[in-house]
């Protein structure tokens, strides 16, 4: 196969709770495509999982449009208005057009990225998330002609404030757009004027995400209390206060168990609170975050996994978090809520056990159901990890991303 080039624009890289944008890079990678970053922020995370260090991926950052940048944005500005003329004009003007501070930032940044193409041969842009990395994007098409295209997930196209206006431009220009779940192509398919939209779920390495499940689970050792583990940024939309309320209703009932919660997020101060005041210290611990090469050996030590998500506040919610894939690809059974694309992955009764959003009660009898039941739990992890294969193996659904990459080439 002959190599590829390709161009990511991120708003930042790494990032430590975007595994799944590191699995795709390294994914393409292994399917013949080299690819260049472009990262809008450098890294602000003090936490880097180890499959970075195997990604051959050039990552360039791209200077802010700050002051102290101005000398290498105006020179990179001065070479594409040079190299395309009759193309820079006019992409000035739209920019004039509908100018706001955001926007002239994102120009600014993305004549950076148009200045460096042709020193990295790239032959088509693609970006992910609806929003910043997206918006910067299309201002290098502008410049450039180059095609690009873009992965749509959830907060990019739920949270309030983002307007459907924006949204349907982006995805008219695109040569393609990729969305996680059918309810997020559902949701976009009335903006979607010119058949762009593909849905493909995000993947998981099967290979590293092998099935361990056990009759028997929960502790190192045989007298440890059974683990619940959750896992995901302690913010709103993950619902980690209706797992800390359900945990408290299941000591009520003289379950025996403790919770693990791994993350870190705005909200740790609030729900280490809530667990001081439910008197539930030890019992269930915030743990913070966790590289993925060690969530892979704790999670066959759960008993089950819980991912109470919820609708935010703010409009804000989880498209299909990849830990439930996870989860469910190493064997453990999990409990989640009917939020987006989440009833595609966890079918309830089949392939987990699926409860409405805030509702504690209800997280809390489902996992009693699978501490107590473990016939249950067996069968809902072997169907779990036989969904995984069939929906979610990353080569399979990365294969169907390289070839629309591939075919981007020429613009329509």
């Amino acid at each position: 196969m002959n190599e590829r080039r390709i161009g990511y624009v991120l708003k930042m890289f790494p990032r430590f709770s975007e595994t799944f944008i590191l699995s795709e890079l390294l994914e393409l990678e292994r399917q013949g495509i080299s690819v260049t970053i472009f990262s809008l922020r450098g890294p602000s995370e003090l936490h880097v999982h180890g499959d970075t260090a195997r990604l051959r991926a050039r990552v360039e950052y791209v200077p802010q449009a700050a002051w102290r940048h101005a000398p290498a944005l105006l020179i990179a500005h001065m070479r594409v208005a040079v190299a395309r003329p009759r193309a820079y004009l006019p992409a000035c003007w739209h920019a004039a057009r509908r100018w706001r501070r955001g926007s002239w930032r994102h120009f600014l940044q993305a004549g950076w990225i148009a200045s460096r193409l042709p020193a990295n041969s790239i032959e088509h842009l693609h970006a992910h998330f609806a929003s910043i990395a997206t918006s910067v994007t299309i201002h290098v098409r502008r410049l450039t002609g180059t095609t690009y295209s873009f992965t749509a997930h959830a907060k990019d196209i739920f949270i309030d404030g983002v307007d459907p206006r924006d949204l349907r431009r982006k995805l008219r220009s695109a040569r393609f757009v990729v969305t996680v779940s059918d309810y997020n192509l559902r949701y976009l398919e009335p903006l979607d004027e010119r058949g762009k939209l593909v849905r493909i779920y995000n993947g998981l390495d099967l290979d590293q995400f092998q099935f361990a499940a056990a009759d028997a689970r929960g502790g190192a050792i045989a007298d440890e209390a059974p683990l619940i583990l959750a896992v995901g940024r302690l913010i709103e939309k993950k619902g980690f206060a209706d797992l800390v309320d359900a945990c408290a209703i299941l000591r009520d009932r003289s379950v025996r168990f403790r919770c693990r919660i791994v993350g870190s997020g705005a909200l740790d101060v609030e729900l280490r609170a809530k667990i001081d005041a439910l008197d539930l210290a030890g019992t269930v611990t915030l743990d913070g975050p966790m590289p993925r090469e060690h969530l892979i050996d704790l999670l066959p030590r759960a008993a089950a996994f819980a991912a109470p998500c919820v609708v935010g506040t703010d409009g804000n919610r989880d498209g299909l978090p990849t830990v439930l894939i996870e989860a469910m690809a190493r064997g453990v059974p999990v409990v989640a809520t009917d939020v987006t694309g989440i009833p595609e992955l966890v079918m309830d009764g089949r392939t987990g056990i699926i409860v409405s959003q805030h509702d504690p009660g209800a997280v809390a009898t489902a996992l009693e159901h699978l501490l107590v039941d473990r016939g249950l739990a067996h069968r809902l992890a072997v169907a779990g990890r036989e969904t995984v294969e069939s929906r979610f193996d990353l080569r399979h659904n990365v294969a169907e991303l390289r070839d629309l990459l591939v075919g981007s080439g020429v613009a329509p």
